[in-house]
């Protein structure tokens, strides 16, 4: 089915960056090198969703968002921030 958009536009926008950062790796590290797989286990995703959510390729739930900081003892906004 045709999209509307040129093969360009379809490319451009899968490398496209969310404009959520976040300290997810930062955190992870500083908490005894904690693993991406460790931290997937305890908010209910997988190793490889910890892993896009620290590249910025992928913008977490607000539900995974928040188990991420409670892991931390930090508030959300310690953890994600929106920039444009």
């Amino acid at each position: 089915m045709w999209s509307g958009f040129s093969c360009t536009e379809q490319r451009f926008n899968m490398k496209k960056k969310f404009p959520i950062v976040n300290k997810v790796r930062q955190c992870r590290e500083s908490k005894d090198a904690m693993k991406q797989s460790e931290l997937g286990a305890l908010v209910f995703v997988t190793r490889q969703t910890i892993a896009a959510i620290e590249q910025g390729r992928y913008s977490p739930s607000l539900e995974t968002a928040f188990r991420i900081a409670r892991v931390f003892d930090l508030g959300f906004e310690d953890i994600f921030s929106w920039h444009e």
